[in-house]
Parts: C-alpha cells; structure tokens; sequence
C-alpha cells in the first residue's frame, strides 16, 4: 500500500458544546445524573437549554476533541461526521477546519438539526452531558471517504457514535476498509453506557483482532469485562488487544503493550475546572507520541498533560500550546 499521508482520521459524532455552571440543585430539579451522560430528545434538549444558566457554545465531539488535540501536537488529521445545513452546523465545520483538521463530510439538508450536548459543570468540576445526535446520528455509510480512511496510519472511533444503526454500519465498513489497507484501528469505549447496550458487539471486535488499540478508562474496562475489578478486568483483554489503554483519573493510567504493563501517574494540576475532554485529550496526547516512536512510558506521560491541561479551563479543546508542553515534558 501507498505510504499514508495522514496521521489520524476519526470518525465521531459532530457536536457543538453548550456548557454551563449548576449546582447540585438544579440537576436534581432535571432528574439528571451527576457525571453521566445522557442522551436526550429534541424535546427535552430544548426544556434543559431553556432552563440552563448563561451558556458558551464550544464546538466538541469526543472523536473531533481528540483531533484537535493531535492537531495542537502537529499531527496530520481527518475528521468524518455529520452536520446540519444550519448555523452550528457552520460552527462546528469552521472550527474543525480552523485547526487545520481535513472536514469534507456532505452537510444534511431537513429538519434535523446539528448534534448538540448540554454540559451541566458543578462547583467540584464534575460535568454532566446531556446529548442530543441530531444530524451526526444519521451518518451513512455512503458519505464515509474510504480513500481518506487508507490514507491514515490510524482510524480512530468513537464508541459514542456505535449506538445509532446508520453510523454503526458505517465505523465497521472502516474498519473493514483500514485493515484491508494495513493501517491501525483504535476504539475508544466511551462510556457505560454504550458498553451496556453494545458489549457483545465490542468484545467481537476485540476477539476478532479488529482492534489494534483501545481507550478506556477504569469504570469502562470494568464494564466491558463485567468485572468489578480493575486488574481482573485488564487482564481480560490484555491478551487480545496490541495496545491497551485505561485511565484512572488521579491515580494515573495503565497501558498494556503486547502483554507488558506500564503506568504513569497523573499530571499536576493547579486547579481542577471542568473534567469534560479530558479522556479524549489523553488519547490525543498517547497518540501522537505513539505516532512519533515514543517509549509508551513517554506516551502515557504526553495523555496526561494533554488531560491536565483540558480539565485546567472550560470545555474540551486545548487553549494552552500543547506543542510547548510537549517539549517542555520530554527536554
């Protein structure tokens, strides 16, 4: 196969942010689950936007957070989602294109608007989501770039978007098409959620060998397994999967490559902010150090001051210079 031009090409929901301080009170009053994320109707996106204190709209996605923060550390990417013709939908598309990140995905046209998810961040920097797909649920197959997905050296998936059927059909024809071309597929889990209803579907990809590398973090992997132990839980993949990733908040995080263990401890953080990004940060920082040959030592140390810097300030883009960090880390 011809060399790869790209670095990373992901595949998530297309999101843009709206983030607001609460209080325990008030998710309370909205029946919400503190640190969940939820999804959530047109209806009720509505109610809740409404309702919410002053906002600030940040476009996000996990998968498309992940590549900014690649972007920020130099990688090449592509981005593969959907919006709407409508004006978040020029938001996300300007801001994904605004960090040199590849967005040729067609817009949908009707009624259904651009994904947007209600972030609800209380005074100890918790962040509950309450997400509603719109236009990124609906992602067909057909306007998935093939050519764009063979020409990374990985394919990164966001297990959020596993849950509709459409964009679901669509990740496992790029998967299909990523290993038919020899080139790395990583996963990330997302949340418990979507491990309940897709576990049978995840733990296939893995025996199959269809996963070369998988995000986690503790509650995740445990779920998975269905283990309610965090060593127990590894070793259950630690075996199938090339490169495993699970992150421990405070306590660090865990990789296993090919079958041997390594860990890192958390990185500082002056003040704790808002938590939201910060395992896709994580997975932009092991990544491009990946990318670049690093020890997975090195990799684990770049996830956790990606991670750091994210929860540092509001929402899920990095504004500090992670190329700076990055060199400041490794000097």
């Amino acid at each position: 196969m011809p060399a790869a031009t790209l670095d990373v090409v992901a595949i998530g929901n297309a999101i843009v942010d709206v983030l607001a301080r609460s209080d325990d009170a008030f998710l309370a009053q909205h029946a919400l689950t503190k640190g969940g994320m939820q999804l959530i109707d047109a209806a009720m996106a509505e109610t809740l936007y409404a309702d919410m204190p002053q906002a600030k709209e940040i476009s996000g996605g996990s998968a498309a957070n992940t590549l900014a923060g690649l972007a920020a550390l130099g990688k090449k990417c592509g981005f593969i989602g959907q919006v709407n013709d409508d004006q978040l939908g020029a938001v996300f598309a300007h801001d994904v294109h605004a960090l040199g990140i590849r967005f040729d995905t067609p817009v949908m046209h009707g009624e259904v608007p651009t994904a947007r998810c209600l972030i609800l961040v209380t005074p100890d920097a918790q962040r509950t989501m309450n997400t509603f797909l719109g236009a990124s649920q609906f992602l067909p197959e057909a306007a998935v770039d093939f050519d764009l997905i063979r020409s990374a050296k990985i394919l990164y998936l966001e297990g959020y978007l596993w849950d509709p059927e459409q964009p679901r059909a669509a990740m496992r024809a790029a998967i299909d098409a990523a290993r038919g071309a020899g080139r790395k597929v990583a996963f990330t889990l997302s949340d418990n959620f979507v491990i309940d209803r897709h576990r049978a579907d995840f733990i296939d990809l893995i025996d199959n060998g269809q996963i070369d590398i998988l995000f986690s973090n503790e509650g995740e992997i445990q779920s998975l397994a269905q283990i309610d132990d965090f060593e127990k839980a590894l070793a259950r993949f630690a075996d199938k999967v090339p490169v495993l990733v699970s992150t421990r908040s405070e306590k660090g995080a865990v990789a296993i490559v090919d079958g041997v263990r390594h860990q890192a401890p958390a990185a500082p953080v002056g003040q704790i902010v808002d938590t939201t990004g910060a395992g896709d940060l994580f997975a932009a920082g092991f990544l491009a150090a990946h990318i670049d040959g690093r020890s997975v030592e090195d990799a684990l140390a770049l996830g956790a001051a990606a991670a750091a810097e994210v929860i540092s300030h509001w929402g899920a883009r990095p504004e500090a210079d992670l190329g700076v960090i990055r060199d400041a880390l490794f000097a």
